[in-house]
């Protein structure tokens, strides 16, 4: 059973979208039968006020100068299992991204998949805002992307779940500074572990042209701009 959820945001340079996130994740945790939460927001690399936002918002706070979002993510989740270590199998970790918005139902979602016997929960995300995009990028990502359902095959570092436990077991997340939500989710179900890959708790995320990880989610999105990227997605080249 749950008892605490902890929640890694990691950020560089995003205090005008930072408080939006913020204020979605608190909603989220407001909801009736959700269990204590704690954000940890890792400020990477920032010039801007991003981390006296998040202290402003009462979150803790990491400082780093690393600009890498898997050694972020991991600074993070580290001070949570250190500091819950007694505790651990009544831990439940998450993370998303500074750009996001968590929907009301995420905490309860994943405190349900993790009373179904469940050991990780992989998200899906969507884009409710196409305005720095043209209709025909728009069309091409919904094509790719669709609508996942049950069992996808996509992965977001903007909506993860799994329980403490399982993240210890396989060491946690890689210090990579793309795809590191990729391997963690690899590593998972390397060991074994029972993972529910759902879209039923999706996460809006931003569909800016000023992203924040080179080869990210924005990378795709800009990608499909260019005129012979479904050429790309049939040879496998501009997967994401």
């Amino acid at each position: 059973m749950i008892r605490t959820f902890g929640v890694v945001v990691p950020a560089h340079n995003e205090q005008e979208l930072l408080p939006t996130c913020l204020e979605a994740l608190k909603i989220a945790a407001n909801q009736g039968g959700v269990a204590a939460v704690r954000i940890v927001v890792v400020a990477d690399d920032c010039s801007d006020a991003t981390a006296d936002v998040a202290r402003a918002e009462g979150c803790e706070v990491i400082e780093v100068r690393r600009r890498n979002a898997g050694a972020a993510r991991s600074m993070g989740l580290e001070l949570l299992v250190k500091s819950a270590e007694v505790d651990l199998e009544h831990l439940w970790l998450c993370t998303t991204d500074a750009d996001s918005r968590v929907p009301n139902h995420w905490f309860l979602h994943q405190a349900q998949k993790e009373a179904e016997g469940y050991d990780a929960v992989v998200g899906t995300v969507f884009v409710d805002d196409w305005s720095e995009h043209s209709e025909l990028t728009r069309r091409r990502f919904l094509r790719h992307y669709g609508r996942p359902g049950e069992d996808h095959e996509h992965v977001h570092g903007a909506n993860l779940g799994f329980s403490g436990i399982a993240y210890r077991s396989v060491g946690g997340f890689p210090p990579l500074a793309l795809a590191e939500d990729h391997a963690l989710v690899h590593d998972l179900t390397h060991h074994g572990l029972r993972i529910c890959r759902t879209g039923n708790a999706p996460v809006v995320t931003s569909a800016r042209r000023n992203w924040r990880a080179s080869g990210g989610f924005g990378s795709l999105l800009n990608a499909m701009d260019a005129p012979d990227w479904e050429r790309a997605v049939s040879t496998g080249a501009a997967q994401k």
